[in-house]
């Protein structure tokens, strides 16, 4: 979430910036607090942190504000508010604050459920390069939910969000090229995808290996046990 920010020669000089009211300081300061790098976890402190940057604007502090409600770290959960902080950076164009801000509006959290505009904050975040926002996306346009069905369409969202080792994505490319659905079909590459996405724990894509090689080894075996009875076959011939 943090781009273009300043830096400082220190954590002191962080601190000090903070205190005189930087946004960009406080919104780093909230962060350290949050992830105990520098000082002792605190996640009432980093609460404090962010919302003095929210307060000023700043969309990074914005969308950690977001997600401690969301998450319910510093403060209790409340999902209202989050979506609140989550559409103050969006609107600014933070691309993880229009991610999240799509998902509570796809799972109806905080806000009332709506598909479209989901879509339309998933497209926001994807468009800048947020590959859980291109997942979703190309979930949608897999299955054709508030936008025409389109497979290529779901393909090319895939295809951006597995390149950035996002597993899921990596594991619907794979079953997309074993489908042949948005692109030609190519069992090697779809294999290649599985792969890339088991060995970062999807289970789907190691399942989805599984059967792949249970069905490789079944074929090796029959074409094994063909060859076999036809060169019993063919002594036996020979035999008379």
């Amino acid at each position: 979430m943090l781009t273009n920010r300043r830096t400082w020669q220190s954590f002191d000089e962080m601190r000090k910036a903070a205190q005189e009211g930087d946004p960009a300081a406080q919104c780093y300061l909230g962060i350290c607090y949050q992830t105990g790098q520098g000082v002792q976890q605190d996640y009432q402190e980093a609460v404090r942190w962010f919302r003095r940057a929210a307060d000023q604007n700043d969309a990074s502090a914005q969308c950690y504000l977001g997600f401690c409600y969301q998450s319910g770290q510093g403060v209790p959960q409340e999902y209202g508010q989050a979506a609140k902080w989550f559409r103050e950076a969006a609107e600014q164009g933070d691309p993880a604050a229009q991610f999240n801000l799509g998902v509570l509006y796809e799972t109806g959290q905080g806000v009332p459920q709506n598909y479209a505009e989901a879509v339309k904050w998933y497209h926001e975040a994807a468009e800048q390069g947020e590959p859980q926002a291109q997942f979703n996306l190309g979930v949608f346009y897999e299955t054709g939910q508030v936008v025409p069905q389109n497979y290529e369409e779901a393909v090319k969202w895939y295809r951006l969000a597995a390149e950035q080792e996002c597993a899921p994505a990596q594991c619907n490319l794979g079953l997309c090229y074993e489908t042949g659905r948005g692109v030609p079909q190519d069992v090697r590459l779809a294999v290649r995808w599985f792969i890339r996405a088991a060995r970062q724990g999807d289970k789907t894509a190691q399942h989805n290996l599984g059967v792949y090689y249970a069905t490789l080894e079944a074929a090796e075996h029959a074409t094994g046990e063909g060859e076999a009875e036809s060169q019993v076959a063919g002594e036996g011939g020979r035999g008379l």
